[in-house]
């Protein structure tokens, strides 16, 4: 019989242990010593998950229960060691629930195409079949993951060669007078946040994280320098150059008083105090620009449409030819090549 605790009762799961200021759980047969971390509540959750108190163990909810664990422990991680962003994270930790019901009780090398092309059957009678699509990417990138896994027993990845649900396309472009109405009510920062992502089509996410430090010169094959927007993308972890066309450099310098410089840290777009910006919906919200100051509900669009516009009109980004100023000739162009 095991010894008592020599610590006071925290309510640990059986196996879990506090040692040099964090926890640990203690499997069964081996002894390995896994270190769960230092938040007793996360202890608790994944001592339990281990501990497999409602029996079940070796199915796809007690698997997907680990992958996600396994996600978050790449948060913020590089590329090359398979890191992924909070917001990754986040939509792939909501994606496991509505698998977890479906393939919960299966085992993962029970999991065929037909049960894939089931689910995304299911969601595309229940209305949700778009939905359908990103819970089945989720569940792609599990056996991903399981296929390193050998206690998983899993063999091949069964997403491969399902066709997921149709998505409905983007249906026309922003008509000039939605993008002007929303261009000249906008707050500042807004407004050189639409020009900076309709002239390099870089990500809002990323765009907001540039400043004086991703400016370099570049040497090109032929021996001339050139400045360019050096900026690494967070979804694909591609380093993109940028030549910085007067258009861009415009912008740039709308993004700090006359005579003021941008100090050591900071970016482009900034706060009023000089913080940057947290990427989420409000701040690139045009549609909500349009009902608080235009009273419009036409433009149903977010800032995001913008950088599919600019592709649409350039089919690529190493040219950067230089733009129009005038907003309304550039959307007009796009008009025209409707």
């Amino acid at each position: 019989m095991g010894r008592k605790r020599k610590h006071a009762d925290l309510g640990l799961p059986k196996r879990v242990y506090l040692k040099h200021g964090a926890f640990y759980y203690v499997h069964p047969g081996s002894g390995r010593w896994e270190r769960i971390g230092t938040d007793i509540v996360e202890a608790k959750k994944r001592g339990n998950l281990h501990a497999d108190p409602e029996g079940l163990y070796g199915t796809m909810a007690y698997w997907l229960d680990l992958y996600i664990v396994d996600c978050k422990r790449r948060i913020g991680l590089p590329k090359k060691r398979r890191g992924i962003s909070q917001r990754t994270y986040d939509d792939y930790k909501g994606n496991v629930e509505p698998l977890k019901i479906f393939f919960g009780s299966m085992l993962p090398e029970q999991v065929d195409a037909n049960h894939v092309a089931d689910y995304l059957d299911a969601g595309a009678h229940a209305d949700r079949a778009v939905r359908a699509n990103r819970e089945k990417a989720c569940l792609s990138t599990f056996f991903t993951w399981a296929l390193r896994k050998r206690e998983i027993g899993v063999t091949l990845n069964p997403c491969f060669g399902v066709k997921r649900n149709p998505e409905r396309k983007r249906e026309r472009y922003v008509e000039h007078h939605e993008y002007d109405v929303v261009y000249r009510r906008a707050a500042p920062s807004v407004q050189m946040a639409m020009d900076l992502e309709y002239r390099t089509l870089q990500r809002p996410e990323d765009m907001i994280l540039w400043g004086p430090s991703n400016i370099v010169r570049k040497r090109e094959a032929d021996g001339a320098f050139r400045r360019v927007l050096r900026t690494t993308q967070g979804k694909t972890g591609a380093t993109v150059d940028i030549l910085i066309t007067d258009d861009i450099d415009a912008v740039i310098a709308r993004t700090n008083p006359e005579g003021a410089g941008l100090g050591p840290g900071m970016t482009f777009l900034h706060t009023r105090q000089g913080n940057p910006y947290v990427y989420n919906r409000s701040f690139f919200d045009v549609p909500a620009v349009c009902r608080r100051r235009c009273r419009s509900r036409r433009a149903n669009r977010t800032v995001h449409v913008l950088r599919h516009q600019g592709q649409g009109r350039h089919r690529y980004v190493a040219s950067q030819r230089t733009l129009d100023r005038d907003p309304g000739t550039m959307w007009s162009r796009l008009g025209d090549d409707d």
